[in-house]
């Protein structure tokens, strides 16, 4: 007897895109990748950190981003970081900058000491007030992310990046408003945007159509994030106004004491998303790595990125 298939089932052939088996796509070059770290707080996190640098170093990233905490909590273990990093490894590093609780001066001057000591990449930022307060800028300081950009433009020819919101900044006035200010911040002299962390790619790739038709023409590189914790990831992620798909809490459910069975599901499902968006001509990821390499290598091999050692 022979079976065809439902209808629904030929639909879905005819209509969704093709995505080529494993390994990525032949013939094609792999794509840019970039990682962020934070600061460590104690002396076991940072043989951790060390120990993340080191093993992702192998894969030759674009650069490597380092974060600030919530008003600038973090500021000297950050700059404590990059500065080790720009010594020590090959790597390029990029420091966090906000406009967060301090004047112009003084967030000029440790521009200016990034750049002495051979720091030229800056990831700038609004920034967050610290212990859930409304934002309110200094009042000597520079106001929204966008007069950073304009400022450190005046004091250097640093590389800037800033932060795009797929899913629109939880403090935006609307969906339009935000897309004004990436704008903004890109038209005062940022040479790209990387996203805060999203799961579903359709949101992503509309995201970059309305850029588009807005006039953005600059680079929006996807951040990636692992998730092995969903707890913890669906509380920050509520926190930053990320959505979190049904279908990934189901995935976890039931899996809080199972931590090997949540890093192989962790796995699949950041490889299918990446791969997606490789198929959908993505170029370039950057993986918020929470200082723990093992998820990120992974993931960045199925793109097709060899370690420099291979």
């Amino acid at each position: 007897m022979i079976h065809s298939p439902p209808p629904a089932t030929l639909q879905r052939w005819a209509a969704f895109a093709r995505i080529a088996p494993l390994p990525a796509r032949e013939g094609a070059a792999p794509p840019a990748i970039s990682f962020e770290f934070f600061p460590p707080k104690t002396p076991a996190l940072e043989a951790q950190l060390w120990a993340c640098i080191e093993r992702l170093a192998t894969l030759r990233p674009q650069f490597v981003s380092v974060t600030y905490g919530a008003g600038g909590s973090t500021q000297e273990r950050t700059h404590a970081t990059v500065l080790r990093i720009a010594k020590e490894t090959s790597l390029t590093p990029a420091a966090h900058l906000t406009c967060v609780g301090a004047t112009r001066e003084e967030v000029d001057e440790v521009a200016r000491r990034y750049w002495a000591a051979g720091v030229k990449h800056i990831v700038a930022l609004r920034g967050d007030a610290p212990n859930g307060e409304a934002y309110t800028p200094h009042p000597g300081g520079y106001a929204f992310a966008s007069d950073l950009v304009a400022g450190l433009r005046r004091i250097a020819d640093f590389e800037i990046t800033v932060a795009a919101y797929p899913e629109v900044h939880p403090q935006a006035l609307s969906p339009q408003a935000d897309l004004d200010n990436l704008k903004r911040k890109l038209d005062a002299g940022a040479t790209r945007a990387i996203t805060q962390v999203f799961f579903n790619n359709g949101i992503y790739l509309n995201f970059l159509d309305k850029a588009l038709a807005a006039g953005i023409t600059a680079p929006i590189v996807p951040g990636i994030m692992p998730v092995s914790n969903f707890k913890q990831a669906a509380s920050f992620c509520a926190a930053c106004g990320t959505s979190v798909p049904k279908w990934m809490a189901a995935l976890f459910e039931g899996l809080d004491d199972d931590i090997e069975t949540r890093r192989m599901v962790a796995a699949a499902t950041t490889a299918e998303q990446v791969r997606i968006l490789q198929a959908n001509g993505i170029d370039e990821f950057h993986f918020y790595t929470l200082n723990r390499p093992d998820l990120v290598y992974a993931i960045a091999r199925i793109l097709g990125v060899k370690p420099l050692t291979a």
